[in-house]
Order: C-alpha cells, then structure tokens, then sequence
C-alpha cells in the first residue's frame, strides 16, 4: 500500500510539472506530429547528413522569432550528435579491444600467421578506421554546434537589450498617436485578410460534410473542459478523503492533482478541437497560427484558474494550503479568472501581431496596453491582500446574543484548518515584498510616461510571471515537506518500518525528514530562480533546459562542483550507511550470538566495524564527488598540523579506544576499579569510556585513562566475586563454634557458590581479640556487596543466639585530677571561709 501510495504521490507531481509542456507542444503543427512518427522508422542520418544540415542553418538572424527558431534547429542537430556518439562510441571501444586481442601483425622475417586472422584483423581495422573517422566528425560538430548556439544567443541577447533600451515615443505625446494613425489603415488591411481567411475557415467548417464532426468534436471538447473537469474534481476530493492516510500530505497532493487534471483535460479538449479542424481544412496558415495561440491560452487559463481556486479552496476551508481567513479567500474567489482573463487578453494581441507582422506602432500600442493592464492588475491584488483591507471584508460583530456554539470544521488531518487558526498578523516579508511590488510597478508607470514601453512591458510581464511561478513553487514547497513528514518520519507506517527492520531511532527519522525535505526546498528554490528567470509562458521543458545550463558544474579553486556528482555522493553515502547499519544488525543479531564469543567482544567487533565501514563510506562518497584519494591525504597533511597542535587529546583518546577493541583489556560488562571509581564497562566509544557505577549513575573515562594507568579488571580472567567478612572476637570466644557458626551462613545463603567452597581462618590476634575472616564466592563482584550484607546479618544473629559476643576495642579515657574544695579564685560566687 505505502509503495503503491509512493507512486501515486511521484505520478501526480510529475503531471503538475510536465503539463503546462502542452502549451508548447500545441505551437507544432498536426503534420509534424505525424511527421515525428514516421521519423522514427526512418532510417538512422549519417554525419555527413547532419554536416549538410548544419551547414544550411544561417548564421545570424534580425528579429527574435527567427533567432529562437535557429537556436533550436541547432539544439535538435546537437541532440541527433549527442544520440550519435552514444550509439557509436561503445562500437569503436569493442573494435579496439578485439583488436587488441588479435595483437599486432608479425613483423619478423619467417613469421607467419593463420590467413583467417589477417583477414580478420584487416576487417576490423578497416571497419574502425571508419568508424573512428565518424567519431571524430561527430565530435567536431557537436563543438560546432555548441558554439554556433552559444553565438545565437549571444544574439538573443544582444538584440533584447537593444529592444529594451528602445525609447519610443510617449503615449502622452502626439507623435504616438500620429505613427498609430499613420499605420492604422495597414494593420486593419492585414487584420481583415486574417478575419477574411478565418471566414473561409468557418464556411469550410460548417459544410455538409465537416458540420456534424465539427459540432460534435467543439460540443465534445466543451463536456471534456467542463464537466469532465467538475466530475474529476469530485472525485479526487473523495478519493484523497478516503484513501489517502489522514494528515497534511493530502491537502497538497489534492491541489496538485486537481492543477494537474485541469490542465490535462483543458489541453486534451483544446488539442483535439484543434486537430479535427485542421484535419478538415478549416484552417488556412495564419488561422492556424492563432489557432495554436489560442490552444496555449486555454492551457494558461486552465492552469491559472485551477491553481487559484486550490488555493483558495472557497468550498473546502479545511483543506485550504496558504493560512488565509475565509474572509479574503471569499473576496479573491473571482481573481483566479481575472487573472487568467487579463493573461489571454494580453498574450492574444502579441500573438495576431506576430502572426499578421503589424506595424511598430502596433506594436508599441500592445506594450503599453500589456504593462497598464498587467500593473493595474497587481495594484488591485496587493491592495486587496492590505490587512486593512482584508480586515473590511470580515462581517462585523453582531449586537444581538451570541449563539449557541457550533462544532469547528475538522482539517484533513483531524485537526482544526489552518485558515480559522489564521491570525492578524502576517509576516514582515509579505509586507515587505509587497512594498517592493508597488515600487516596481511605479517604475513601470514612470517607464511608460518616459517613452520605454518595450522595457515597461517586460517588467509588467515578468512581474505576473513571478506571481504564476511563485504560486506553483508553494504548492510544491508544501508537498515536499508534507511528503517526507508523512512518509520518512517516525509517526509514518514506513518510519515505523525503518524503526523495526534497521533499528533506528525515531529522533534520527525526525531529523532525515527534515533534511531530506530542506534538499528537496534547495532544489525547488534553484528551479524557481530559473523559471522566474524564464519569460512569460515558458514550459517546463525550458526551465529544466536553463537549469541543465548549470549542471556542468562550477569551480572552486582546483575542485570542480557538479550537481549530479553531489547527487551522486549523496545517494552513495545513504546507500552505505543503510547496508553499513543492515550488516551490522545482522552481526549483531544472527551470526554473533551463534558464535561461542563473549557478549563483549560481539559488542566490540560490531562497534569496530562500524567505525572502519564508517571511515570507507565516507571516502567512497568523497570519491563519487570527485575527491580523490590524493586529495584526501593533501586534507589530511594540512590538517596534521593542527592535529599536533590542538588535537592531542582527541587523537590520543581516539588511538586508546581502538587499542581497547582491538587487545581487550577491558571489554563492556567488565567490572573495573580505577582508582576510586568502581562499576560496569557500558560502552567503549571513539574517545571515551563509560562505566556504570553502583548508585546507577554513568561516569565517562577518557580511553587514554585504561592505557596509561594501572586499572583493575575484576572480570578479566575470572567472572567470580568474592566476599570477605573479618570480625574481632574476645580471646575467651570457642573459636570451633565461630568457625561453624559462620561457615553455615555461608553455605545457607543462595548466591554462595559451591565451588570454590566458603573458608574461615583465624588470622591471628590483633588488639587483645581474636580476627576471624571468611572468604565466599559469588557469581559476580556486582553481587558481592548485596551477599556480604546478608551474610553479616545472618552471622551477627548467630552470634547473639549463641552469647557469644564481638570484641569491643579498648578505649582509654585520662581525666584530670581536681581538688575537692574549690579556692575562691576558682569558684568566685562561693561563700569565704569563716
């Protein structure tokens, strides 16, 4: 089920992301889609093929349309040299192999050879010769063909800028409105041959032989865009609701999923429109220009409105992403339209004039009407996200007695919704960003009075772009962190299998979450940058393209920094440690204790491998990133010196830990005396040592402490502990009967080992009394201060049983000798003596 789960989450990320491609995909024409498939059975081009295709690409270009169509005629040579070198390159290095499995011809006069060997060599060389001759031509042009893209879009770049930093006359000026005048009469000449052309499209459309297709195909189209969309939407909501596992993860995948469904269905219904009436002739070249443009548009939109009301989530506040009142979500329930709105009517000028090469003055004319209407735009949506605003929009109190209060609305995860926890207060950035955004757009009011109406219009354009971009790359922030919190962390069914299967912590599932869902946030933020660096309307297909622009990786000093070998050594590291832990699991549970190795040893020869597997994961992972061996013994070298310096203690203590595991001196469950320090050896680290003392309290001993000083293993050879017990008896006591007394408390007790057996001895007289000292032996010295407790209790009873008392210790006691009659110096308040 959770792996299943995994796959919808990736399948429907992956259509919130490649979707809007269709937009582009709509600005190919239908015979090139069916072009495309017979290319594929086509034979394999040659190099000489690819030369002659390249050689007929021009060099430079004077508008920007003809540039990008250069650019990309060069980009799809480029990849056909790319596909071509892939698919020869291993060829050559099988040929140069065999052929050096053959060896050389035999030189030496007399020497001769099989005829079939020569034969075969000469094949292979020539069939290598040739092969290497069109490696190497493939290779000269794909630099050929890399720098004649770098020149185009060097060209791009140039001419842009100079577009940009065009002034033209103001729109408060008469010379603007003069030049519109002036090519007025033209561009209508142009416009009423595309509306005459779009006429004849519409006559061929509504023949008696293309009417029923055509009016099926547009009512089909219309159900496909409407109420399939509203019949999918239903249908998510009740499937994330009822398969999708409680918790945040379900709010971002349902606003991904209904984004993505929009787009799907919106573009499969604008597509196939599109084909059906160009399949039956009903449109001519420039109609079906603006036929593209116009499937593009209904993608825009589609993806626009389905965007703004997830977002918005005006039916379903608990499911709402951004922590918004209901209030302001109900006041912005129509600006998802407007905006879609205001973007088709900006975008489908541009595009008639491009298809009807207007006039520069109607060319002007657009960027002002796109940046004036793009800035009022923006300036109506910031004021309306203004907290004075949003608060004018929430229904005042009412006088009359409060009602009875009403169950809250439970979230997807069964709590409270996030938008009627929304307080005041927002974030100093969003107001911040806002300021930024009026600034912006006040500049472009300045750049329109001043006459900079192509650099206003761009401004205007990507300022609406930040906005789309932004609000995609929120959904997919959201999803990523609701992603790893609901699948890696240790409250997720796979957190919990990961804790059972590898025996990891639930603080480190925690924490990897939120690493993996910080990586993942660093990714997303790099393809934001790029695709609010991208223009208006660019596909997802160009933004992965500008980022793959990066992933040759950049330089620091000597080292070079790739994306995918970062990758690389990320995936290697986590695939190390995981089997690291998985090894050392089993070692630690299935084939050690099967071993006839002591507990402390399995521990030790675990917690060694640990540290060796550790060291050779972490060298294999800086050896994917690109770190050599060499270059880690140059780290180590210069970080010798601070070693010597500052890391004496560390490195000693880390040296007398692996002495430690390796010679065993002392080994966890030992019992050990170190100076005043006596307890239980828990655990041997890296640097230091920990023994458990008798109150149960830790005391942490560096390891250099177990080398350089004399330290008393009472465990080392012999587990057994033993009992002493000496007691003073006066010189008239029945030593025989002591002597029995005290054995037999021995014997008596449980923990007394029988072998070796209890003894007593009379050690001699000390002090006017007896000293009788029993020795008994128990299992451990960890048990030996309970069983000496016991066996004095026992002893003492005896003894009194038996009137037999303990020797009291002499004390001598001087007084001072003292007159019996007191002198009146001595005693002042005494009576003088008659």
């Amino acid at each position: 089920m959770s792996l299943l789960f995994s796959r919808c989450c990736a399948a429907l990320l992956a259509i919130f992301i490649l979707l809007p491609t269709l937009a582009q995909g709509a600005n190919a024409d239908a015979p090139a889609s069916a072009s495309s498939a017979a290319d594929a059975k086509a034979p394999e081009v040659t190099i000489a093929e690819l030369r002659a295709n390249f050689s007929k690409i021009p060099v430079t270009a004077d508008n920007n349309d003809d540039l990008r169509q250069l650019l990309s005629q060069t980009n799809v040579i480029a990849a056909q040299v790319d596909e071509y070198l892939k698919l020869h390159t291993a060829p050559l290095a099988d040929m140069n192999a065999r052929l050096g499995e053959l060896g050389a011809a035999p030189t030496a006069p007399g020497t001769t050879e099989d005829p079939d060997i020569t034969r075969q060599r000469a094949s292979l060389t020539k069939e290598r010769n040739a092969l290497d001759a069109d490696v190497r031509l493939a290779r000269l042009l794909a630099i050929d063909a890399e720098q004649r893209g770098n020149d185009l879009v060097a060209q791009r770049r140039k001419l842009f800028q100079a577009q940009l930093t065009a002034r033209a006359p103001s729109p408060f000026g008469g010379q603007f409105w003069l030049n519109l005048g002036d090519a007025w009469p033209d561009d209508i000449w142009r416009l009423r041959e595309l509306a005459q052309e779009w006429g004849e499209g519409a006559s061929v459309a509504m023949r008696a032989d293309n009417r029923p297709a055509v009016l099926l195909s547009c009512l089909a189209a219309v159900l496909m865009a409407l109420l399939c969309n509203w019949l999918a939407e239903w249908g998510l909501v009740r499937m994330a609701a009822r398969f999708l596992p409680a918790g945040r993860l379900r709010r971002s995948l349902l606003v991904i999923a209904i984004v993505g469904t929009n787009v799907l269905l919106v573009g499969l219904a604008a597509q196939w429109l599109h084909s059906v009436l160009d399949s039956r002739g009903a449109l001519g070249p420039q109609v079906r220009k603006v036929a593209q443009s116009i499937v593009a548009a209904a993608i825009f939109v589609a993806f626009v409105i389905g965007l703004g009301r997830a977002l918005l989530s005006i039916r379903r506040p608990s499911w709402r992403l951004p922590p918004m009142s209901n209030a302001v979500a109900r006041s912005l329930a129509s600006y998802p339209w407007l905006i879609a709105l205001v973007g088709v009517v900006v975008w489908t000028p541009s595009q008639v004039n491009a298809v009807v090469d207007a006039s520069f003055a109607a060319v002007l004319a657009t960027h002002v009407v796109t940046a004036l209407v793009l800035t009022a735009l923006v300036t109506i949506i910031v004021f309306r996200l203004a907290p004075g605003h949003a608060h004018a929009q929430a229904p005042a109190p009412s006088p009359s007695p409060a009602p009875a209060p009403t169950p809250v609305a439970q979230g997807p995860d069964g709590a409270p919704p996030e938008a009627a926890e929304a307080s005041a207060s927002r974030p100093i950035w969003v107001g911040l960003l806002l300021g930024v955004v009026m600034v912006v757009v006040v500049a472009i009011w300045v750049l329109v009075a001043v006459g900079y109406v192509a650099m206003a219009s761009f401004l205007a354009m990507q300022l609406a772009w930040g906005g789309i971009v932004a609000a995609a790359f929120y959904v997919l922030f959201k999803f990523a962190d609701d992603l790893f919190s609901a699948v890696v962390s240790s409250t997720s069914n796979f957190g919990q299998r990961l804790q059972r299967t590898l025996g990891l912590q639930p603080q480190t599932l925690d924490q990897a979450a939120v690493v993996l869902s910080g990586l993942s946030r660093i990714i997303l933020f790099f393809y934001m940058i790029v695709a609010l660096a991208a223009p208006l309307g660019s596909g997802p297909d160009e933004v992965f393209r500008r980022g793959g622009q990066f992933g040759t990786g950049f330089k620091i000093g000597e080292f070079v920094l790739e994306p995918g070998a970062i990758f690389s050594a990320l995936g290697v590291a986590f695939a190390g440690f995981v089997a690291l832990r998985v090894l050392k699991q089993w070692l630690a549970l299935r084939y050690l204790p099967s071993t006839a190795l002591a507990p402390g040893m399995q521990s030790s020869i675990t917690r060694l491998l640990g540290y060796v597997g550790g060291i050779l994961v972490v060298a294999i992972s800086l050896s994917a990133l690109g770190i050599g061996v060499n270059k880690i013994a140059w780290v180590a070298s210069a970080l010798s010196v601070g070693i010597g310096f500052g890391l004496q203690a560390i490195v000693q203590n880390f040296i007398s830990g692996l002495i430690l595991l390796a010679e065993r001196p002392v080994k966890v469950g030992d019992w050990v005396v170190l100076g005043t320090t006596e307890g239980d050896v828990r655990r041997i680290n890296v640097r230091a040592t920990e023994i458990q003392l008798g109150d149960r309290s830790t005391l942490i001993v560096p390891n250099s402490e177990f080398i350089t000083k004399s330290v008393r293993n009472m465990t080392l050879s012999n587990a057994e502990g033993r009992v002493l017990i000496r007691l003073p008896m006066p010189l008239s006591t029945d030593a025989k009967k002591v002597r029995a007394l005290m054995l037999a408390a021995c014997n008596k007790h449980t923990e007394v080992l029988p072998t070796p057996a209890p003894s007593l001895t009379l050690e001699g007289v000390e002090g006017g009394a007896l000293i009788f000292q029993a020795i008994a032996f128990v299992s451990s010295p960890r048990v030996a201060g309970g069983v000496r407790s016991d066996l004095l209790f026992e002893i003492l009873d005896a003894l009194r049983e038996e009137n037999l008392p303990l020797s009291v210790p002499t004390m001598v006691v001087a007084t001072e000798a003292r007159p019996s009659v007191a002198t009146p110096s001595e005693n002042p308040l005494a009576p003088l003596p008659s």
